[in-house]
């Protein structure tokens, strides 16, 4: 399915197959116009994030609250196990103290300040979400909370049904039951799947997706359309592309990357390093995020108030790159020995089911509506995650190969 209005494409052929799983590399020309906007001032609004423990979730929470005056963020999250929860607990903390350090300068300058409060529930729940809308009365939702991971969506299929769809209906039936100003959620740059066209634009097919975590927010998209286009919900639907930086997700690659270069471990490399990532930083996805939020979609003649676009960075770098530049960094921190050599803890591996060989954003769409563009070196943001994972080793007693 494509969302919007019908757009011309115009093709060349850049790159040729080379191997079963290297992409047409094709460069596109989109001429669809500006999706309407009605602004919105985020000041005094009741914000719900959902998943607000999460990496994303965490982050935007706490530029909220450091941000806008009087905003109140409700964040809701269960706090699964599926990663250490003392890292999702920290998190939280963090957001705490930006509130405690707004109030005392709120005190200080006789401003506003803000307000966090956290509910702690699982989304599919219908009960607790319903509660939680009742009590709180949103007037601009975020759903950031779902099960991630390509791989583990393939062990362990009915927690992804249960969070990201079973939960994502339960959070879209709250909101057409509690009428909101705009809602916004996530979805992934995995629902691409197969496509073989880049860089992956919006208005192309994501009908094939190759995991269960891409089918799943790809229902989300479909979903959020339906209920968008039959209540008048201003809805805007956001394709992450792969983010990364401080208090990421360990079972992200960078993360585990980190781990076994300072034990000196190999590191596995599938499809023999024939892979490309669009990394994007943290602090670049939270910044579209609220530029989002102050602008949702108005309904027209000719469609609904829907929007999706894709966040990255839109250059995709080789992993064997984002790997060596990690290690670069971990030698800056002292992590690792002066001498240490990435390519030698490097193993070469097929490809794994589930896997893409890339990943590479359209962002024209974005920057057009929200003048706005990921612009975080690899190596700026890379030192940023270095410099958080070697604190992060040293608080909880780790040691590293050096």
């Amino acid at each position: 399915m494509v969302f919007g209005t019908p757009v011309k494409i115009a093709l060349q052929l850049s790159v040729t197959i080379a191997g079963p799983l290297r992409l047409i590399v094709m460069e596109t020309t989109s001429t669809t116009t500006a999706t309407v906007k009605h602004h919105l001032d985020l000041a005094g609004r009741t914000v719900l994030v959902t998943g607000a423990a999460g990496f994303i979730g965490a982050a935007l929470c706490r530029r909220l609250v450091e941000q806008f005056d009087d905003i109140t963020v409700v964040g809701v999250d269960n706090f699964n196990d599926y990663y250490d929860v003392s890292l999702k607990e920290s998190r939280v903390l963090d957001i705490e103290c930006a509130v405690d350090a707004r109030r005392c300068l709120a005190v200080e300058d006789n401003d506003a300040d803000a307000r966090f409060e956290l509910r702690r529930g699982n989304i599919a729940d219908r009960d607790f979400v319903n509660a939680v809308f009742d009590e709180t009365r949103p007037s601009i939702v975020v759903n950031l909370a779902a099960q991630a991971g390509v791989r583990n969506s393939i062990d362990q299929p009915e927690r992804y049904v249960e969070s990201n769809i079973v939960g994502f209906f339960n959070v879209l039936e709250a909101v057409r039951n509690h009428p909101v100003d705009h809602f916004v959620f996530a979805s992934s740059s995995s629902v691409y799947g197969k496509n073989r066209v880049v860089p992956f634009s919006t208005e192309h097919c994501t009908d094939q997706p190759v995991s269960l975590y891409a089918a799943t927010k790809k229902s989300n998209e479909l979903l959020a359309y339906s209920y968008s286009e039959l209540y008048d919900i201003p809805t805007t639907g956001l394709r992450f592309f792969t983010v990364y930086g401080p208090a990421g997700r360990p079972d992200m690659a960078y993360f585990s990357f980190a781990d076994k270069l300072t034990r000196g471990e190999k590191i596995q490399v599938f499809n023999y390093g024939d892979c490309e990532r669009d990394f994007t930083y943290i602090d670049d996805v939270v910044e579209g995020i609220v530029r989002v939020l102050a602008a949702a979609p108005v309904i027209t003649i000719s469609r609904s108030p829907f929007a999706i676009y894709n966040i990255g960075k839109g250059h995709p770098d080789k992993l064997v790159k984002f790997i060596i530049l990690l290690a670069d960094e971990l030698k800056r921190a002292g992590a690792v020995a002066p001498c240490f050599d990435a390519s030698a803890h490097l193993e070469f591996l097929d490809a794994q089911p589930g896997d893409v060989p890339v990943t590479f954003a359209d962002t024209v769409p974005f920057e057009r509506d929200f003048s706005y563009c990921p612009s975080t070196s690899l190596k700026d943001g890379l030192e940023a995650f270095v410099q958080w994972y070697v604190a992060a080793c040293e608080q909880q007693g780790r040691g590293h190969a050096t």
